[in-house]
């Protein structure tokens, strides 16, 4: 049993050990040490593999709080598991890495190491294809990087679309026109759009056709240039439809394609465009295709057990088919 001492800044302490001490709680269940806290000094107490690791955890907390962000369950379980794979340099840059701030004045970083390498391949390669389970951030990091490169003046419009593909509800006897109908849809990139951009300053793009938002279907017979486009829920097009997307892509453009191959809403029988492409196009220079895993997921934690519990399943179903 070895026993180390470390000095952590008043003012972080708080932040540091968590709501009654759960943080702390957690770091002592995790890597089977002792921790205890007298002033200014940290004292932790058990094996010296064990001690090396919550060290390096609390590094990185301290880090990422004196950089502005929270320390929340999900935050911190990755940090113990990026610990265990000695990867804590690594987090530890993620706070250095701005993409840009929200219209409340939230900074908006990559939170994990699968987030940093999608958001880097956005700012190297004219198409990306992010795919991944729910909560990994595919669609907002898209539409953060979008509306920086709008900012910066890289890009003089940006244009978000989605397949109108209905996932178990029949939206046909919504009242209104077309685009009342197909809004539904959309709604989740306007949500994105009100957060990072603000209601206004996005109405009055929308208006100047700066910005637009549309089902997939409006993107057929056009050339788009000087645009950041994103294609969200891509997993629902068909081939034909990706492949229209894909010849779309105009001088001065970049495109994203976001999609989780594990939520495809087709028919039955029609195969996935989003799937389709990323095996047909991945060794072609300037497009990458970055996979996002249940590590990625910056939603409640209990969306990342969601995500395992149901990757079991499928796993066994298919050796049960077998």
């Amino acid at each position: 049993m070895e026993q180390r001492k470390i000095q952590v800044s008043a003012n972080i302490i708080s932040a540091l050990f968590g709501s009654f001490d759960s943080n702390i709680k957690r770091l002592e269940a995790e890597f089977e040490v002792s921790i205890i806290n007298r002033g200014d000094d940290i004292e932790i107490s058990g094996e010296a593999e064990n001690i090396e690791r919550t060290l390096n955890a609390i590094s990185s907390m301290t880090k990422l709080i004196e950089a502005g962000e929270n320390i929340d369950e999900q935050s911190l379980g990755y940090i113990i598991t990026e610990v265990r794979e000695n990867k804590a340099e690594e987090v530890d840059k993620l706070k250095d890495d701005t993409i840009c701030m929200t219209v409340s004045g939230r900074i908006l970083r990559p939170k994990t190491l699968g987030q940093k390498f999608y958001v880097d391949s956005i700012r190297h390669n004219t198409v990306v294809f992010g795919v991944g389970p729910a909560g990994t951030g595919k669609t907002y990091l898209a539409m953060a990087m979008a509306i920086t490169a709008f900012k910066n003046g890289d890009v003089n419009r940006i244009i978000l679309t989605r397949p109108a593909i209905e996932a178990g509800e029949n939206l046909g006897f919504l009242p209104g026109d077309l685009q009342d109908k197909v809004d539904p849809y959309l709604r989740p990139l306007y949500d994105a759009l009100y957060e990072i951009m603000g209601a206004e300053t996005f109405i009055k793009n929308m208006e100047k056709g700066a910005i637009e938002v549309a089902p997939l279907a409006y993107m057929r017979g056009r050339t788009l240039d000087n645009s950041f486009i994103v294609l969200d829920e891509a997993q629902n097009t068909t081939p034909e439809q990706m492949k229209m997307f894909l010849t779309r892509l105009g001088y001065g453009s970049k495109a994203v394609i976001t999609g989780d191959i594990t939520q495809i809403d087709l028919p039955r029988g029609k195969k996935s465009g989003l799937v389709e492409a990323v095996s047909i196009l991945g060794d072609i220079e300037d497009i990458r295709i970055c996979t996002l895993t249940n590590k990625d997921v910056v939603r409640h934690p209990l969306v990342q057990r969601i995500i395992s519990a149901y990757e079991s399943y499928e796993k066994n179903n298919k050796k049960e088919v077998k």
